[in-house]
């Protein structure tokens, strides 16, 4: 039988609940005396917070009414369900054909979902992850969210799209819907499927495996770094303030850009230090035929907007987070040769 307390809890529904993302989302809402329907394609590793009811759905969220059955009777919704594009990432998405399908229809799909089984008391919450990139060639280094949105790849234009489409659902009342967007988020994975493909991540595997690490640029060149921890707070952190959110993007970040050069050579010193040998070259190269303009441009968020809406901030120092991606990387690399 089901618990009748059970019941009266909310349910929260995690759309791409086995991916990087949102598998410390679902590890951080795990905590809560709610209901958790962890959803996602692939193995969803069991969340060990406790406090909640967890029920776990395999589904491809693309096929006919699977989607709507994903998020049927939830109060909210945590939407991290995307496709990069293939093996290459973002910047093959515009030649991959179901990425549009799955980045902008699901979210359609998702609203009239929720708009068909429309019932009396406030909508559903929705969180959606967006990215810093959809503002595309800002005309300044330090984002707040003010800046037109200009997106250039395929990949952020359906972003840009799918949020576009959330904002207006918020407005005629559907949801209450709000768009957090990410600029470079990194750190251990919570399981190996759920596999970071990010730059942090893809340079420690190379200097695990005594490869150097190369640069497009001189190292000058400033990102964003937050810890996948923190990002997972901040969406627990939306949706605790899903009224003061709702209808808007909000910028998350640490408000510090840092060297990319700097943070090479700290991923090279870390994983020697790991490895006990001297530490992989950092080199610049010429940048390949696809590199995009903002390769080269300096971005750092000011998430100041988020901070007074939500009262949340970062809490993982990036030298620490290097840290505790290069050990773990390397505790799953058996590439790592042996002092």
């Amino acid at each position: 039988m089901t618990d009748p307390q059970s019941r009266s809890r909310p349910l929260i529904a995690v759309l791409g609940a086995s991916g990087f993302i949102g598998s410390w989302v679902a590890e951080e809402l795990s905590r809560r005396p709610v209901r958790l329907r962890l959803v996602a394609r692939g193995p969803v590793p069991e969340p060990s917070g406790g406090a909640a009811r967890v029920e776990v759905r395999s589904a491809d969220l693309t096929a006919g009414g699977e989607l709507a059955r994903a998020v049927e009777g939830a109060d909210a919704v945590v939407h991290l369900a995307a496709r990069l594009g293939g093996a290459t990432g973002w910047r093959a998405a515009g030649g991959d054909g179901g990425a549009e399908r799955v980045n902008v229809g699901l979210m359609h799909d998702l609203i009239a979902a929720v708009r068909d089984r429309r019932t009396a008391g406030p909508p559903p919450a929705v969180v959606f992850a967006g990215t810093t990139t959809q503002v595309g060639l800002a005309d300044r280094t330090r984002l707040d969210g003010t800046e037109p949105d200009r997106p250039r790849s395929a990949y952020d234009r359906h972003k840009l799209s799918a949020e576009q489409a959330l904002k207006a659902a918020t407005a005629e009342g559907a949801v209450r819907g709000a768009s957090l967007r990410l600029p470079t988020v990194f750190g251990q994975a919570r399981h190996p499927a759920a596999r970071d493909r990010g730059v942090v991540s893809s340079m420690a595997r190379r200097a695990l495996g005594g490869e150097a690490l190369t640069m497009w640029n001189d190292g000058t060149v400033l990102r964003d770094l937050v810890h996948v921890r923190d990002v997972a707070r901040a969406f627990a952190a939306a949706l605790d303030h899903a009224d003061a959110l709702a209808g808007g993007h909000w910028l998350v970040g640490t408000g510090r850009g840092a060297r990319l050069g700097d943070v090479f050579s700290d991923i090279a010193r870390l994983v020697s230090e790991h490895a006990g040998r001297p530490p992989v070259p950092v080199l610049s190269v010429e940048p390949p035929a696809q590199a995009e303009e903002t390769d080269f441009r300096s971005v750092e968020i000011d998430p100041s907007r988020f901070h007074t809406a939500t009262g949340w901030h970062p809490e993982i120092p990036l030298q620490e987070g290097l840290r505790q991606t290069v050990s773990a990387l390397a505790a799953q690399d058996t590439r790592t040769p042996h002092p």
